[in-house]
């Protein structure tokens, strides 16, 4: 067996590589830079399942984020349990060749009751009031207290929400390092999330990301630094490249438009009721899944979506089935969006209605995915916010806006420019200058040589 780091640097594209990036520059210099084909949805779970078990989403059943469950009648987004995923991974064939095959799982999702021998994921404590403490979850139990001993706690409001930063990325990059360090893994997988967030937040303004593009490579210089120390072989990728864009598409408000959706109100405020609804829209960044409880409306869904600018394809059954989407958990159709256009969640129509949650980071309630989530909307406001957290109040941090214009890039689609395609740095040579997603399991298994 070879030892073997996979680091995921989310966002990564060729185009970001350059003088902001000094160590990476150099790096590639001597290794293979490959683009990788974005797969459909190009969205952080459906590819990372793709890249562990070299299956599509139709075998691994990960059609995106999230998912309408037509049992339980909800939406539900970012759950961790591995097994949703329906394929096998690759620890497990692994372990089959040789029981001496050991992984490290380091913050890529679905990472929770799996085989994987050591593994850690963001995992705040909810308690009885009504706060979230910052914390994570980790197998063996043990390992949590080791890392946080060492680490300090995990910083769980720099991973995601309007103080994301560098230091969710330095300390799960440290954490790695660590747990190498503990039990000397076979594979190790390490989740780098720091440019999704000032991508989705700025584009591809280099005067606004340049800081951030030099501060995760700093972290991967030490990265890459411990662990050729340690005779690995290095795998440097990605899920997706972030597209520049400028028109949010709120399809939910225009089924509402159509009498399709149910909305109830409840303390004055709207929630959208998915069960009882006609149809409606799961979106998740350029990808929005559409489910119809009424087949009645199946022909003037499909005439709606096509009058909807925005919207670069409609897939429906055969094209679900064509682009290995096929799955109980798919929607009645898949819309991806065009190139400028992403897809929100929003469903009211006035904003002094909007549901609380719309206005916090609030993950598992919003039912589709909110960028917005990593602005806030006054900076005054969430000061006195964390004053009242601090005097021993009760207090909401509902400080979160509602201006989807703010957002400058998205992902999701597989119609991606070269430049901003997800890539794969090796020292392997890959006879091919653009490999499939499904591929990425294939130069994995071949470099644990097994």
């Amino acid at each position: 067996m070879k030892k073997t780091v996979v680091i995921d640097v989310v966002g990564l594209s060729s185009n970001l590589i350059g003088k902001y990036t000094p160590f990476l520059e150099q790096y590639v210099k001597t290794r293979n830079l490959n683009s990788i084909a974005p797969m459909l949805p190009a969205v952080t779970t459906a590819v990372q399942s793709t890249y562990l078990t070299g299956k599509l989403p139709t075998d691994h059943g990960i059609v995106g984020n999230g998912w309408y469950d037509k049992t339980d009648a909800e939406i539900k987004f970012w759950k961790q349990s591995n097994k949703l995923v329906q394929a096998e991974k690759i620890w497990d064939r692994a372990k089959k060749e040789n029981p001496a095959f050991t992984c490290s799982n380091m913050f890529w999702w679905y990472n929770m009751y799996s085989n994987a021998d050591y593994s850690a994921t963001p995992r705040p404590n909810y308690l009885a009031d009504g706060r979230k403490m910052p914390d994570c979850y980790t197998d063996p139990a043990e390992l949590r207290d080791l890392l946080q001993n060492k680490l300090g706690q995990f910083p769980l409001f720099q991973f995601w929400g309007p103080g994301a930063n560098i230091k969710s990325s330095k300390w799960i990059a440290d954490a790695s390092m660590l747990t190498d360090a503990q039990y000397d893994p076979t594979l190790t997988l390490v989740y780098l999330p720091h440019l999704d967030y000032c991508l989705q937040k700025f584009g591809h303004d280099f005067n606004l990301i340049g800081d951030e593009l030099n501060q995760i490579d700093g972290v991967l210089k030490e990265l890459i630094n411990y662990y050729e120390s340690k005779n690995a072989n290095i795998i440097i990728l990605s899920e997706y490249g972030i597209t520049p864009v400028s028109n949010p598409i709120h399809l939910n408000r225009i089924f509402r438009d159509a009498g399709l959706l149910q909305i109830r109100v409840e303390r004055g405020l709207e929630l959208l009721d998915a069960g009882a609804s006609k149809a409606f829209a799961v979106a998740d960044h350029q990808i929005a899944h559409v489910y119809i409880n009424d087949s009645t409306v199946i022909k003037k869904v499909k005439t709606i979506l096509e009058e909807i600018p925005g919207i670069g394809l409609i897939l429906d059954k055969e094209g679900i089935q064509a682009h290995g989407l096929e799955h109980e958990r798919t929607g009645d159709f898949v819309l991806v969006a065009d190139a400028q256009s992403w897809f929100t969640y929003y469903f009211w129509l006035d904003d002094a209605v909007a549901p609380d949650y719309a206005r916090c980071v609030d993950i598992h309630k919003k039912p589709g995915y909110d960028p917005v989530e990593m602005f806030m909307s006054s900076k005054p406001r969430a000061a006195y916010k964390l004053l009242r957290k601090k005097a021993g109040f009760r207090y909401i941090m509902d400080v979160i806006p509602l201006d989807a214009t703010l957002i400058k890039g998205s992902h999701g689609s597989a119609n991606t420019p070269a430049e901003f395609q997800p890539v794969l740095i090796t020292d392997s040579n890959i006879n091919q200058e653009n490999i499939n997603a499904t591929q990425v399991y294939d130069v994995i298994w071949k470099a644990l040589n097994l």
